[in-house]
């Protein structure tokens, strides 16, 4: 399935033009050469990504590419190291904490990156940024990230010219002659430059290290992660996936590079009312490569029409949201936020806010979701593990789904088709369940019955976002109705 990100990335020649191309080149000719190339660096005066470099960081790069050219007359010098701890998800931003991590790709252009828009983003139930849409200047990361701090959002960093140079550009070997490459300790001095270029903001919660990968460059990405967590291990290093049918490139993913979680781009709403036959046979996979390596599991949304894909109403971005959550998503992404421009190509309508900088009324509805619902049932659901999901009352199933099978505490579920996603705490001693109904439908109103044990279930609940508590509902049938899109959590409390 074709993704429409690349269309937003920016060129090769672009990045690799700058301070740190530079650098490179010269590291791979000798200590010398290295120590030229960084004294260049600091006359230009430019940072990992144009802006300004303290005289520390200059000394730090320059001691680095002397390092790095000199160890590669030394066996082992400067290798990845292949014992770096990998942090838990739950010690780092967004990932970490109660809270349920709300995003957004393609932000304001730096024209329009004001403390007015970063404020908006703020108010309609965002909690960090990826950067983009012409952002890919040190001077304009630093501003961004200060805009983003002074709202209470935080940052992650895509298309600064030394991670790119580290992570997409190159590879990372221990070979200093091949020029597609850069060794371990020349990854560590790009790092170490952004680091300290965008480290003092408290807004960074990490940086973007590649969009969408093939599995080719999984082996880079894993030193490129191994070197993060050595040098940063406080940052979300952060990676996105292709859309894909094939099992094997998730769990590859997962296996090699150790990613701190796993996000993916599919976006099911076509053009002429149709959906994409495969968005639940991926989710599927997804979840199955999250569970299996432990991690939390992210998507990007769909907000806006492009090539052979449809203008999402309200409910059709609410249904998004719930699919995903009884998926096991534990992260939401949008894409867009700000309009891409049409020069960019891919025919890209408008998403929550127009390239002029109006408020459409996909706006007002994401405003609506995350304030009022997926902040609120996320906090319930991001520390619960997904145990099953099931559709029940669909004939047929849509490719790669289950249908519901009885259980001890759920023996029915009864009516109009629901996607039904069953959590359980990580105390595995604990036989409490989370139930969460999905209307299948974005389109019309649900009413479906879960009918519970009473020999098994002791108390029930249904979860109210206003209140953030659990009315109790007497144990045996209870009914359920759904607008377009919506769902329900119930706490089931096991005999």
């Amino acid at each position: 399935m074709d993704s429409p990100h690349q269309t937003l990335a920016p060129s090769r020649r672009t990045l690799l033009i700058g301070a740190g191309a530079a650098a490179i080149a010269a590291a791979t000719t000798g200590p010398a050469a290295a120590t030229t190339a960084a004294g260049a660096a600091s006359a230009a005066g430019t940072t990992s990504g144009g802006g300004t470099m303290s005289a520390a960081i200059i000394a730090s790069a320059t001691t680095a590419g002397a390092t790095s050219a000199a160890g590669a007359t030394s066996a082992g010098v400067g290798a990845v190291p292949a014992d770096v701890v990998v942090p838990s998800p739950d010690e780092l931003p967004l990932t970490g904490g109660p809270d349920f991590p709300i995003g957004l790709f393609w932000p304001p252009h730096p024209y329009a990156s004001t403390p007015e828009r970063f404020a908006e983003i703020k108010n309609a139930g965002f909690d960090f940024v990826i950067s983009g849409n012409y952002a890919g200047d040190g001077n304009i990361f630093t501003y961004q990230l200060g805009l983003a701090r002074d709202a209470g959002l935080q940052m992650l960093i895509s298309d600064d010219i030394q991670i790119r140079n580290m992570s997409r550009w190159f590879s990372i070997s221990d070979t200093g002659t091949d020029f597609l490459s850069v060794t371990p300790a020349e990854a560590r001095e790009l790092y170490t430059r952004a680091r300290n270029a965008y480290g003092p903001y408290s807004s960074l919660a990490g940086f973007n290290f590649y969009d969408e990968p093939g599995a080719g460059w999984f082996g880079t990405l894993a030193k490129t992660l191994a070197i993060s967590r050595e040098l940063a291990p406080q940052l979300l290093p952060y990676i996105n996936l292709f859309p894909s049918n094939d099992p094997a490139y998730y769990r590859s993913f997962v296996d090699v590079v150790k990613p701190s979680l796993i996000s993916f781009d599919r976006y099911p709403l076509l053009s002429e009312d149709r959906e994409d036959g495969n968005y639940f046979h991926n989710w599927t996979i997804v979840r199955d490569a999250a569970l299996h390596g432990d991690i939390p599991s992210w998507v990007f949304i769909q907000t806006l029409a492009y090539n052979s894909h449809r203008e999402p109403t309200a409910a059709e971005l609410l249904w998004q949201v719930n699919i995903s959550l009884a998926y096991g998503a534990k992260g939401i992404q949008y894409f867009t936020y700000w309009t891409p421009e049409a020069a960019r190509g891919e025919g890209f309508g408008p998403a929550l806010i127009t390239v002029d900088g109006t408020r459409t009324s996909r706006y007002y509805a994401a405003k609506q979701i995350n304030t009022t619902w997926l902040h609120q049932v996320g906090r319930e659901l991001k520390p619960l593990i997904s145990e099953t999901v099931e559709h029940a009352n669909e004939t047929p199933l849509p490719n790669g789904t289950v249908g519901f099978t009885p259980t001890n505490l759920v023996p029915a579920i009864s009516g109009d088709p629901v996607v039904a996603g069953t959590f359980r705490p990580r105390d595995t001693t604990s036989t409490d369940r989370w139930l969460l109904i999905t209307n299948r439908s974005h389109t019309t109103r649900s009413r479906a019955v879960v009918s519970l044990n009473p020999q098994a279930v002791a108390t029930a609940g249904v979860f109210h976002p206003g209140r953030q508590t659990y009315t109790p509902h007497r144990v045996g049938q209870i009914p359920i109705s759904l607008a377009p899109g919506a769902a329900t959590l119930l706490k089931l409390t096991a005999q």
